[in-house]
């Protein structure tokens, strides 16, 4: 059987770690998830960017939705499926870069990155978006980490679902 192909959980310590920083910040969390922090579509944009690098497809699948609820069109919801960030507003594109690295990097981002952030965004933006990629990556690895025992329990038939396509329904 080949080696499972994405990022998850291989430890509970791990997920445990990750869930500190918004498990203290829960008041913020609300506060943000109700778009009185960042505008819904922006957060969905961000949500995307690191869904699409960790692969998970239930997170694909919930946010593409709320992306269309959102307003985002479905074209550059197309893009965003594929990694790509032209067709999204040009202000958000360096939160969607770093939303990017922060989920290549597993949550640790570069200190620069997030010095540059802070600059572009100012303190308040930049923890704001720094809690919704927190909660997305956790929300990702337990997917894909939940793929996995199928994909074990399966012998590898099970757990890698098929790439959908972005549509509107």
């Amino acid at each position: 059987m080949r080696p499972f192909p994405r990022r998850r959980y291989r430890r509970l310590r791990d997920l445990i770690q990750d869930m500190r920083s918004p498990m203290a910040r829960r008041d913020e969390m609300r506060t943000l998830m109700h778009g009185e922090t960042l505008d819904p579509a922006f957060r969905e944009r961000l949500m995307l960017a690191v869904t699409q690098v960790n692969g998970c497809r239930y997170c694909s699948y919930v946010h593409a939705r709320e992306a269309l609820t959102a307003g985002i069109p479905q074209d550059e919801l197309a893009a965003l499926a594929e990694g790509e960030f032209g067709g999204s507003p040009p202000e958000q594109c360096p939160a969607l870069f770093y939303a990017e690295h922060f989920a290549e990097s597993d949550g640790n981002p570069d200190p620069k990155a997030w010095s540059r952030l802070v600059e572009i965004y100012g303190e308040e933006t930049a923890h704001a978006i720094d809690l919704i990629l927190r909660v997305i990556r956790i929300g990702n690895l337990m997917g894909n980490t939940f793929d996995y025992l199928l994909y074990r329990l399966s012998f590898g038939r099970w757990g890698l679902g098929r790439k959908r396509t972005v549509s509107s329904t």
